[in-house]
């Protein structure tokens, strides 16, 4: 019970409507978390509606940069990205982002995998910054504070954090717990932890109590917003 008596559990509904209302505040020059690895567990109706709301200006941090002509690649192809910050930018159908980086309208910053997990996850978990062995010697490293520790060598890499997450589960509930389907999973249980506003598509929204608390990876504390989506649950 709160304070004043009332049942806080028919209190809290992080549910909304539509992918529209979901996306509402998202606002010009943001950074942006995209969950996904390639089109496994890529929100693309919360980032189709990110476009249709007309930010611009972002800096996205995903893993790749788009495939072919939906979701991330679509918000490329529609100049709403200043910057890019991830590990996979070019493959065969990444034209959108090649285009734009030739013609100098979008940054790239360069993360090992491994790298771009660990330091969305340091800031998920309130760390200052994180040691690394990978990248040492590359120039990758360039520019950056190295240490040896116990004979190995290492550079210093910071936390990512972001205004935002757009993040895809298999199911939720009304206070934001998520559990995810396979694959789907990848990225965001750790960019939900790491973003302001974490907006989670899911593909059904559950009664509370239909989620079994040992299946839940993403605690509804780290989820501010949920939509249920016809293709929320695809891989």
């Amino acid at each position: 019970m709160g304070r004043h008596g009332e049942d806080t559990n028919n209190v809290i509904d992080k549910t909304l409507p539509s992918c529209t209302e979901a996306v509402a505040g998202i606002f010009d020059g943001a950074t942006v978390m995209i969950g996904g690895f390639g089109t496994a567990g890529m929100p693309d109706q919360l980032i189709d509606a990110l476009i249709a709301h007309g930010a611009r200006g972002l800096t996205i941090v995903s893993n790749n940069a788009g495939n072919g002509e939906a979701g991330l690649a679509a918000l490329i192809k529609h100049k709403r990205v200043r910057r890019i910050v991830c590990s996979f930018p070019r493959q065969a159908d990444s034209q959108h982002f090649d285009a734009a980086y030739r013609d100098g309208e979008i940054e790239l910053e360069l993360v090992p995998q491994g790298n771009l997990a660990a330091r969305i996850h340091a800031a998920g978990n309130g760390l200052g910054a994180i040691f690394t062995p990978t990248g040492y010697g590359t120039e990758l490293a360039a520019g950056k504070e190295t240490r040896q520790i116990d004979g190995r060598h290492y550079v210093l890499e910071y936390p990512i954090r972001a205004d935002f997450a757009l993040i895809k589960a298999h199911r939720g509930d009304r206070w934001g717990n998520l559990v995810y389907r396979k694959s789907a999973r990848n990225f965001g249980p750790i960019m939900a932890m790491a973003a302001d506003c974490t907006i989670a598509q899911v593909g059904e929204v559950v009664p509370l109590g239909g989620l079994d608390p040992e299946t839940i990876v993403t605690p509804g504390i780290f989820v501010q917003r949920v939509v249920a989506t016809a293709n929320g649950e695809a891989a």
